[in-house]
């Protein structure tokens, strides 16, 4: 459904307030991620309250590898055709922010958002691979996005990322992990963060300890070690996102089907 607003930056200041407002503990938004305007609208159709871009699958469907290396032009397209195929708040994954620099970051941000996004996924891995920006560089990094979000008088959702616990396997996980995590989320929601996004998190244990001691909302990832979704509700979480899991069931849905098909040539 094509957005027909009169007065887009009002809606999308309306859409912005919602988004936040869909935020609750243990009654959490429930995100299957999208990666395109025909996912997104159906994912839509399907009664969802907001749509969110997973990094993922939105390089995957343009033949690139994640880690940014979807060229930025591609992301703000993409973000533009999703904009016009759907009416509900918006909110899409931007890796690394595509630049090392809290400049850099605060300028493509700025660009996010004339695009009718309300939110944003920043984490604080080096694409590169080597590790994790340390908090205080993380911190200014999302201070850039909340200085580029106030600029422009919309109450960007900033769901700041850390992959702390994608630094090890989830069986290795410990209270280490967690006080290292519960350190970045504290000083990112000073920065101006919203929510606190933990991939790779599986342990009902300390997801509970994470979601009570945590500033600001926790949103966490399902993944095949996942505990349920009610379970994760009950533990106090905010936020629940599909990650890659929407597109890798379709494209194996479609291999299938294409296996299916082909099996039939030259009948």
């Amino acid at each position: 459904m094509k957005n027909k607003e009169d007065h887009p930056v009002k809606n999308q200041l309306e859409q912005a307030r919602k988004f936040h407002e869909l935020h609750r503990s243990g009654s959490p938004l429930i995100l299957v991620n999208a990666w395109d305007a025909g996912s997104a609208r159906t994912v839509q159709q399907a009664g969802a309250q907001a749509i969110a871009t997973g990094s993922w699958s939105v390089a995957a469907a343009h033949g690139y590898d994640d880690g940014e290396e979807l060229p930025f032009d591609l992301v703000l397209s993409n973000l533009q055709r999703i904009r016009n195929s759907v009416d509900v708040p918006i909110t899409i994954d931007i890796e690394g922010g595509y630049g090392r620099s809290p400049e850099m970051v605060k300028e493509n941000v700025g660009k996010i958002i004339e695009r009718g996004a309300i939110g944003v996924n920043l984490e604080d891995r080096h694409m590169d691979g080597s590790g994790l920006y340390s908090i205080e560089e993380q911190v200014l990094r999302i201070a850039a996005v909340r200085a580029a979000a106030d600029q422009s008088a919309i109450p960007l959702f900033i769901n700041a990322r850390t992959d702390v616990f994608f630094q090890s396997a989830a069986h290795e996980h410990g209270d280490a992990n967690i006080e290292e995590a519960l350190r970045r989320a504290s000083a990112y929601a000073k920065a101006g963060a919203n929510g606190i996004f933990v991939p790779g998190l599986c342990n009902e244990k300390y997801i509970g300890a994470l979601c009570k001691q945590s500033p600001i909302p926790v949103n966490v990832m399902v993944t095949s070690e996942s505990p349920s979704l009610q379970t994760v509700a009950k533990l106090g979480v905010a936020r629940i996102s599909y990650g890659p899991r929407p597109y890798l069931m379709m494209m194996e849905a479609l291999k299938q089907a294409s296996v299916k098909a082909l099996a039939l040539q030259g009948f």
